[in-house]
C-alpha cells in the first residue's frame, strides 16, 4: 500500500485496489442528494473536480440527481488577502457547478449547493465577507464551515487543520454566527467526539441558527482510542442524546471512511463490500436516526476522503443496507428530501 499522505491524513486512493470489489447498485431508482463532498486540484495528489464527480457517479449505478460542495481549503484566491481568499474556493465550486450543467443538463445536478469558508471568528466582519460569497455563487451558496476539530494529542487529529481550542464559545465567533443567521445560512460543524459538549452550547444560545453537525459527530477510533470503541461509543452517545433535543440541529451520516474512524479496512487485501461497511458503521449512523429522527439527518459520501476506503457505488449500497427496514418515505427523506429542503435544491424527488 502507498505511504499514508503526512499532510493530509487521508488514506490513499488506489483505483486498482477498489476494483477488487464491484457492486451492482441496491434499489438503483431511488433518488439521492449527495450531501456533502469536496472539490479540489492538488499538486501533490489527484485531483476531485468535475470528470472524476462525474465518473464515480456513472460508475456506481446509483441516480445521484444533486450534489453539496462543501469547503476544503483548497483553490484559495492569495491575491485577494486572507479574509477574501476562500471565495476562489467558491469560484471554482460554481465553475463545476455551472459546467456540469451547461453539459449535462439532464444528469446530476454537481455542486446544486455550495458550503464555503468564511471566518465566523471576525466576528461582524464577517457579515460583509459572507455577503461576497453569495454574491459570487450565483444563487448556489447555502452556507459555512468552520471546522473546530481539536484535540490536544497530535496522534487523535483527523486532519492537519487545527484551529484554536474552544473556537465555539468565542465572543467574536459567536457574532460571526449571528451574522451568517441573518442570512438565513446553515453553519456546519466539524468537530471531534470528545467536543461535542461545545455544539450544544452553541445550539442552545443560538436557537435561530440552522446547525448540521458532519460525520455524525467524529467519534474517533484511531491513536490513543485505537482499542476504545465502546467507550467512545458510549462517550458520544450521550452528547448525540443532548444534541437531538435541540430542533435547530442536523446530522449528516458519512464520514466512517476516514482514518481517524479508525476501520482500517484500507489495509486489507481486497477493498470491503458493502455489507461490510454496513455492519461497521450502522450502530453510529442508526443511532442518529433514532435518536434525531429520520427527518432530521441525511446521508453524505465525502468523496473523495472516504474513496480510500471504498467506491462510490459501495458507499451508497452500506447506507442503502444500513436503512433496509426503514419506511419507503424515510428511506427518501435520508437519501434525498431532507438534502434537498436544508439546501433549499429545486428539485423534485
Amino acid at each position: 500500500m502507498k505511504a499514508m499522505d503526512a499532510t493530509s491524513r487521508h488514506i490513499p486512493i488506489r483505483e486498482s485496489w477498489l476494483a477488487t470489489t464491484i457492486e451492482a447498485a441496491i434499489d438503483p431508482e431511488t433518488p439521492i442528494v449527495d450531501a456533502h463532498h469536496h472539490l479540489w486540484h492538488k499538486q501533490d495528489a489527484p485531483s476531485y473536480l468535475l470528470p472524476q464527480m462525474q465518473a464515480d457517479i456513472a460508475s456506481s449505478g446509483h441516480n445521484i440527481v444533486a450534489t453539496v460542495a462543501v469547503e476544503a481549503r483548497h483553490n484559495y484566491r492569495d491575491d485577494l488577502g486572507p479574509a477574501l481568499a476562500p471565495l476562489g474556493e467558491t469560484e471554482q465550486a460554481v465553475g463545476v457547478g455551472t459546467t456540469c450543467r451547461d453539459t449535462d443538463p439532464d444528469g446530476p445536478a454537481i455542486a446544486a449547493a455550495i458550503v464555503g469558508y468564511v471566518d465566523l471568528s471576525l466576528g461582524a466582519e464577517a457579515g460583509a465577507l459572507l455577503d461576497r460569497h453569495i454574491e459570487v455563487a450565483q444563487g448556489r451558496f447555502r452556507g459555512v464551515r468552520n471546522t473546530s476539530a481539536w484535540h490536544a494529542d497530535p496522534a487523535a487529529r483527523g486532519s492537519v487543520i487545527l484551529p484554536p481550542p474552544g473556537l465555539l464559545y468565542d465572543r467574536k465567533f459567536r457574532q460571526g454566527i449571528k451574522e451568517l443567521t441573518r442570512r438565513n445560512l446553515v453553519f456546519e460543524a466539524w468537530m471531534y467526539h470528545t467536543q461535542l459538549g461545545e455544539l450544544v452550547d452553541l445550539a442552545r444560545d443560538n436557537p435561530e441558527t440552522r446547525i448540521v453537525l458532519n460525520h455524525q459527530g467524529g467519534p474517533i477510533g484511531f491513536g490513543p482510542y485505537a482499542g476504545c470503541r465502546a467507550e467512545v461509543f458510549r462517550d458520544w452517545t450521550h452528547f448525540m442524546r443532548r444534541l437531538a433535543e435541540y430542533p435547530n440541529i442536523r446530522v449528516k451520516l458519512g464520514g466512517m471512511g476516514m482514518l481517524m474512524a479508525g476501520f482500517r479496512f484500507h489495509e486489507n487485501a481486497r477493498a470491503p463490500t458493502s455489507a461490510e461497511l454496513a455492519a461497521a458503521w450502522s450502530p453510529y449512523m442508526t443511532s442518529c436516526i433514532e435518536l434525531f429522527g429520520a427527518q432530521r439527518c441525511m446521508f453524505e459520501s465525502n468523496f473523495p476522503v472516504d474513496k480510500g476506503t471504498a467506491s462510490y457505488g459501495v458507499v451508497w449500497n452500506a447506507f442503502k443496507r444500513i436503512i433496509h427496514a426503514y419506511s419507503a418515505d424515510e428511506k427518501r427523506d435520508l437519501l434525498g428530501r431532507n438534502a434537498r429542503d436544508l439546501y433549499s435544491l429545486t428539485i423534485d424527488i
